[in-house]
Order: structure tokens, then C-alpha cells, then sequence
């Protein structure tokens, strides 16, 4: 038995050493972030469990690298040498559900989808909805501050977090937030910890807010000759008032991977297809959409006739990611700019995949102007992987100059940890790891993530 198992054992808590399965657990779906080697994994199961292992952690100088579902596409989870995997998603229990404050407790190990299932039958459900819904965990969606496809109406993970227990980098237990609808006393820490990825403490318990279930959904699906198109009707969208509660775009090379993967009849030749619902007045609003996507230059536009074909189509979406997986490795960008400026930085993504000679299919949420770029590399060939980091490099320059950001909602991780210091301003760095430091002093919380350095 090694020291650090001997230890982790005498404080209470049962470790695995064993080289195949540190192997395994070390890694996320950031494919092309490398590993270090893991000293342990813990697969905790209550808060004190978490606590025991930072009070170790912070005697022996041990890093600790938090982990749930590992769906993260950024390398947050990826391990660091010496580290203790610490896997907190074996705590996977609703705690609670309030119909009438409208609230859901919950363990950072539940799966994003369950909390809306269990909340169904109240008629609510929880709105954020990554692609990775059926699999990533609330802990883990909170740790990255995830997106989702109706964001574009109902917002992202950050806004429907109400309170959190946290354990700190010393092991005490921290609870802040609150479980009412409103409360403004002290600071935000609760937003704090929402897209800290880890590096600050870690999240044992969440309080999140529950909205109603939309009485009614219909769906449209838009065919576009060009991505530049398919831009525009999504800037046209927004422009007119419409208030979609889902603006997708998926282009041709994602197309054609999902009909490879799972033939349903999707439009293979077409150069980008938009996906959009609507569910206020939804029957009036889609009749106007309709018209915009026509006036942008929609080839066709094809209504769902009912939710079956509306749930196939947004299971597609769903697993644009995946088909992509076929063809070869996956670098996955997530950048967001300005929507007035979509049809360029689709432009632009293409114009970056020709000058690298590499694949890019982009899927989008396009009513918030949040792109990825899925680039396609071979990592048995040398010059595939440069190629395509540096398309990858050119589009997050590209994002920079027209105003937006190099994260949308995948978070920094490691993959983008050396880019945020060209986003943000000297202060705004500084300000961040003395907040870092104050709350780490140590450095063993996801040592190597988000800050470089």
C-alpha cells in the first residue's frame, strides 16, 4: 500500500492505485490534452469523504482533480502527475424537490436529465440543456457553467444555480446562496464557483431552480446553399422580436456525418440546416421565422408535423458530436462573437478549414452566436494535428478581433488555459489569482487548469 493510500485509508477513505484504472479515469473528451499520472482515485460518497480527502491532499501537497461524468470537452478533468482523482459521482441523489418553491437539492453526481425527469410530474423542469444532458452531471455542468440548446430563451447553468455546499481546498465545508427567489446578502460566491472548473472547491450539493414545463412546442427545420445564409436568418431572427426557445445550426459536414451514422433523411447536400422551436404562441411565431428564413435565402423549410419528428431532429443535434467521432479525432473549438457578426465567423471557420487543408464541421447555438468548430485530426499523423491546432489557433483569433470570447460554455480547462490571458485584461488576471490564491494557497485544487502558470 502506498503512503498517500495509507494516509487516505487512516483518514477514512478507501483509494484505488491501480495503474489501468488511473489510466482510465484520467482523462476527459478533450482527446488531444495529455495526461499526467494519477497517484489515486476516490470515488467519494458524501461530503465528508470530500473533506477528508483535502485535509490529506493539503498535509502531503497532494493536487486533487475533482471529477463526475469526464463528458468535459476541455480537459478539466484531465489528471495532473501525483494527483488524487477525486470522482464525486457516485453521489447521485435528488435530495429534494419543491413544486412550490420551485427548487431541486441535489448531490453533484445526478445526470443533468434526471432532475427534469424527477420534476416532471410537477409539471417543471430543469431548463439547461447541454447536448451531454442524458450522461454529464449537475456538478460537473455547474463546475464548467454549461450551456444548452434553449439557452437562447432560458439562459445558462449559472442562472438557475441557487445555492451551494462547497468544500474548500482546507476541507471545510462552506454553504453559500440561498433557497428563495430572491437574496442579495454579501457576495455572489454562488456565481463565484459556477465555471471555476474545480480549481477553487469542490461542489458537494446543489440547490437549482425549476421553471414550468411549456404547454406546447412546434419546430421548424430551415435548408440553406450556404453557412453565410443560414448566419443571416439567424441575425434576421433575432432582429425581429422573436424569442425562439431553440436556435440550432448544424452545417453540412455534421449533416452528412449524422445521416453516415443513422440514416433519417437529413438534407446531405445542403450547406447548413437551422434547427428552431418556439413555445409561446408557438404556431404564430414559427409562421414568422419561416418567412425570415425564406428571406434569408432558405432553400426549404420543413415544418415538423408532430413531436415525434420534432424530438428525432433534436436527438440529431444531439449527436452531432458523436457522428463526428467516426470520422476521425475530435479538436472541439467553442467560441461565441457578437450574433450580428455569426455569418462572418461561419465564414471565417471555413476559410480556416481550407488554408489548414483540415475538416471542420461547425454545429451552433446560434441564437446566442456560440460556435464550435469540431475539427477532424489523426493523431498517428504529425502534420494532421498541427494543421489542425492551427485552425484551431486562427479561429480563436479570429473570435478576439470581432469582439467575442474563447469559451462560450465548454470552459478553459487546459486546453485554452494559455488563451485567457489575450481575452482578459492584466488586471482582470491578477484580480483572478489572487482570488485563486486566497482560496487555494496551496495550489492543489486542479493545479494546471483555467489560470497558466
Amino acid at each position: 500500500m502506498s503512503d498517500l493510500q495509507t494516509a487516505l485509508a487512516e483518514a477514512g477513505v478507501a483509494a484505488v492505485v491501480d495503474g489501468d484504472i488511473l489510466a482510465a479515469h484520467s482523462v476527459d473528451h478533450a482527446r488531444l490534452v495529455a495526461p499526467g499520472k494519477a497517484a489515486a482515485l476516490v470515488r467519494a460518497r458524501s461530503t465528508e469523504e470530500v473533506s477528508a480527502v483535502l485535509r490529506v491532499a493539503g498535509e502531503r501537497g497532494a493536487p486533487v482533480v475533482p471529477q463526475g461524468a469526464r463528458t468535459g470537452l476541455a480537459g478539466s478533468a484531465t489528471a495532473v502527475d501525483g494527483a488524487i482523482l477525486l470522482d464525486v459521482s457516485p453521489m447521485d441523489s435528488i435530495l429534494s424537490l419543491d413544486p412550490v418553491d420551485r427548487i431541486a437539492v441535489c448531490q453533484p453526481g445526478v445526470r443533468n436529465a434526471e432532475i427534469s425527469r424527477a420534476a416532471a410530474e410537477h409539471g417543471l423542469r430543469y431548463a439547461p440543456d447541454p447536448g451531454s444532458w442524458e450522461t454529464s452531471t449537475i456538478g460537473g455542468n455547474i463546475a464548467t457553467a454549461a450551456g444548452g440548446m434553449c439557452c437562447v430563451k432560458y439562459g445558462v447553468t449559472a442562472e438557475y444555480v441557487l445555492g451551494l455546499e462547497v468544500v474548500m481546498a482546507s476541507g471545510e465545508v462552506m454553504r453559500c446562496g440561498r433557497r428563495t427567489a430572491k437574496g442579495v446578502a454579501g457576495y455572489d460566491l454562488v456565481r463565484l464557483f459556477c465555471g471555476s472548473e474545480g480549481t477553487l472547491g469542490v461542489i458537494t450539493e446543489a440547490t437549482v431552480k425549476l421553471s414550468p414545463i411549456p404547454a406546447d412546442r412546434l419546430s421548424l427545420a430551415a435548408v440553406f446553399d450556404t453557412t453565410a445564409a443560414a448566419g443571416r436568418a439567424v441575425t434576421a431572427i433575432m432582429a425581429s422580436g422573436a424569442q425562439p426557445s431553440l436556435l440550432e445550426l448544424i452545417d453540412g459536414v455534421h449533416l452528412r456525418a449524422l445521416e453516415d451514422m443513422r440514416p433519417m433523411g437529413l438534407p446531405t447536400d445542403a450547406a447548413a440546416l437551422l434547427l428552431v422551436a418556439a413555445d409561446t404562441d408557438p404556431a404564430a411565431e414559427l409562421i414568422a421565422i419561416e418567412r425570415l428564413c425564406e428571406s434569408s435565402g432558405a432553400s426549404e423549410v420543413f415544418r415538423a408535423t408532430d413531436a415525434t419528428e420534432a424530438d428525432a431532429l433534436l436527438e440529431s443535434r444531439r449527436a452531432a458530436y458523436h457522428a463526428m467521432e467516426r470520422l476521425g479525432t475530435v479538436l472541439v473549438d467553442d467560441v461565441a462573437v457578437p450574433r450580428s457578426r455569426l455569418a462572418e465567423a461561419l465564414d471565417g471557420v471555413a476559410a480556416a478549414a481550407e488554408r489548414h487543408g483540415v475538416v471542420i464541421g461547425v454545429i451552433a447555438h446560434a441564437g446566442d452566436g456560440n460556435l464550435h468548430p469540431n475539427i477532424v485530426v489523426h493523431p498517428e499523423d504529425e502534420a494532421s494535428v498541427a494543421a489542425g491546432r492551427a485552425a484551431f489557433d486562427e479561429i480563436l483569433e479570429m473570435t478576439l478581433a470581432m469582439g467575442g470570447t474563447i469559451t462560450g460554455e465548454h470552459g478553459v480547462g487546459m486546453l485554452k488555459r494559455d488563451w485567457l490571458a489575450r481575452e482578459v485584461d492584466p488586471v482582470n488576471l491578477a484580480v483572478q489569482r489572487r482570488v485563486k490564491e486566497a482560496l487555494d494557497p496551496l495550489g492543489i485544487l486542479n493545479p494546471g487548469k483555467v489560470l497558466a502558470g
